[in-house]
């Protein structure tokens, strides 16, 4: 069971753990900043691509690896404001409609890696409504631990795209780095997609 933080929202390492929990093919993009470091720490792998950098393009990125590998399940997992600042990709999702993708946006309603400035979801804006208006159908807003489980099967039913904002605890965690560079992340996972001679290709 996932558990709450001292805001009585979700723990954000607890809620990824789960996610990561029996994954299966699962291949997950994690927009820079805390989900990148919360991946890394609950289970660092190929099949991970943690971004450093291009703050706003993680959906398109896991759009662009649903459509490229659609045997597998793809799961986005970023923050409200790398969201925000990408805000435009959920049309363009809406519009390709890959089943086997899922964002999951860890929103704790601030800039937790550059001073924790407060995000427009703490002023109101509806990030699940915003998907909706895109053209989204699939979309779930996670605020209890018992919402989680499902979070999960429809992650892994593969009806999506599925567009999802957990509310978490804005609480700073410590940091758990993946590798730095970019080339060495996109190398690795391309390797475990299409084999050891991939570099080659």
């Amino acid at each position: 069971m996932v558990k709450l933080g001292a805001s009585g929202k979700l723990d954000r390492r607890e809620l990824t753990r789960a996610l990561f929990e029996d994954r299966g093919d699962l291949l997950v993009v994690a927009g820079l900043g805390a989900p990148a470091w919360d991946i890394t720490a609950v289970g660092d792998g190929p099949q991970n691509l943690p971004l450093w950098g291009g703050m706003g393009g993680a959906a398109m990125i896991g759009l662009g690896l649903a459509l490229a590998q659609p045997d597998k399940t793809v799961l986005v997992l970023t923050g409200d404001g790398e969201m925000l600042m990408g805000i435009g990709s959920l049309a363009t999702i809406a519009h390709q409609a890959p089943k086997n993708l899922s964002i999951v946006v860890q929103d704790n309603e601030h800039y937790g890696e550059t001073g924790m400035q407060e995000t427009a979801t703490r002023q109101g804006t509806d990030l699940v409504k915003m998907a909706e208006g895109a053209g989204i159908r699939n979309t779930m807003l996670v605020t209890e631990p018992g919402q989680v489980p499902a979070l999960k099967a429809a992650i892994h039913k593969k009806d999506g795209p599925l567009f999802a904002v957990a509310k978490i605890d804005p609480a700073t965690l410590p940091l758990v780095l993946p590798p730095r560079e970019g080339a060495i992340l996109q190398a690795r996972m391309r390797e475990h997609l299409l084999g050891p001679a991939a570099h080659l290709a």
